[in-house]
């Protein structure tokens, strides 16, 4: 389990958690190579080793005796361990090899276990940002975030966000603030022309 303080790739110092859900956590993070605020997701392993493991201890137990019963044992053993490679250790896999950054400027998203592929959005292109959970989700506390940027690949799905309601919030929250500061408006011109006046006298 991670606290505040830990600094995970070399890179993002955790300050505090914002969110926490169904499948991981939000945590407020500095990057400590660029020196801004971000938002980093992380991913809790998942319950469903306790229940294999326990489902397949009864099995075990439950072989009658005779001249099948090693082989049969080893099948079950055999079959769980494929069950927990398969559903639990590789999306926690997939997950340690998943990142989704929020900063001040973009969001980064990092993917991939053995290819690796990443998209940077600058917030200044990013037209919507949405989300949807189904009543499950609810309950498990995570949701889809969808962002639309403009561009030639347009959308961006992020899926088992923890409280997806309030990141999606935050995310709007940076990305008004970035059109605010590069939006030209009428004290902006006066400046200029205020400028330009001076120099010219």
């Amino acid at each position: 389990m991670v606290s505040g303080g830990t600094v995970l790739g070399g890179r993002y110092k955790l300050d505090e958690r914002i969110a926490s859900g169904g499948m991981g956590d939000v945590w407020k993070g500095t990057d400590e190579v660029l020196g801004r605020t971000v938002a980093v997701k992380i991913l809790l392993p998942s319950l469903l080793v306790p229940l294999v493991v326990g489902v397949a201890t009864y099995l075990v137990f439950l072989v009658p005796s005779g001249s099948a019963r090693a082989p049969l044992r080893w099948a079950i053993v055999a079959i769980a361990v494929v069950v927990l490679l398969r559903l639990s250790v590789w999306p926690w896999v997939v997950w340690q090899t998943t990142s989704y950054v929020l900063t001040t400027r973009r969001v980064v998203i990092r993917r991939g276990v053995f290819a690796r592929s990443g998209r940077d959005i600058p917030l200044t292109r990013v037209n919507d940002v949405s989300f949807q959970h189904s009543f499950f989700e609810r309950l498990l506390g995570t949701g889809t975030l969808t962002i639309e940027s403009a561009g030639e690949r347009g959308q961006v799905v992020l899926t088992e966000i923890p409280r997806v309601e309030r990141v999606q919030s935050q995310l709007y929250e940076l990305v008004e603030a970035d059109h605010e500061a590069h939006t030209f408006d009428d004290g902006d011109a006066e400046t200029i022309a205020r400028s330009i006046k001076e120099r010219e006298h």
